[in-house]
């Protein structure tokens, strides 16, 4: 069981537990989460959690590890543009680590091609690199004790280190 100012993964998002709450209708104890993303949003979520819907955060080794393994991890390849926001939502369900660095990855480097070669950047890409972004490194900021940008900047950092 989880305690106030825990933090947990509800789905994708990092939310906090600001209190646990007895509903006095039908006597279920709900943690009352607020995302770190969007701290006007408040989820109810039953404590028992049969749903399987909250887990904990990444822990800080674990985030470590994560972290030297990305210039391991490929982006997808091969794969039609018409098919490529197909193969991002599929990534984006899973939510897997490695699946949130794959669509960072690809994204990334496909909007970095349009750049070079004077063509607009993708929307599409842009906006599954954010969401990726978000539930990564939101979930790794927490485990580093670092905000989103500290957290984006030392990823960036050490895989640059990794990879020279």
């Amino acid at each position: 069981m989880y305690k106030v100012n825990d933090y947990v993964v509800y789905k994708k998002d990092v939310c906090l537990v600001k209190e646990i709450r007895q509903n006095k209708m039908n006597g279920i104890n709900y943690y009352i989460l607020v995302p770190v993303s969007d701290e006007s949003l408040i989820i109810d979520v039953p404590v028992d959690n049969k749903l399987n819907f909250i887990r904990d955060v990444i822990s800080r080794e674990d985030a470590l590890k994560l972290i030297e393994n990305i210039p391991n991890i490929e982006p997808i390849n091969n794969i039609d543009d018409k098919y490529i926001e197909r193969a991002y939502k599929e990534l984006l369900s899973r939510g897997t680590y490695e699946d949130l660095i794959k669509i960072i990855k690809t994204t990334y480097l496909r909007n970095d091609y349009r750049l070079k070669n004077k063509k607009k950047v993708s929307e599409k890409d842009s906006n599954y690199f954010n969401q990726a972004e978000k539930y990564l490194y939101n979930e790794l900021a927490v485990s580093l004790n670092m905000d989103f940008t500290q957290t984006k900047e030392f990823i960036i950092k050490k895989v640059n280190e990794l990879e020279k």
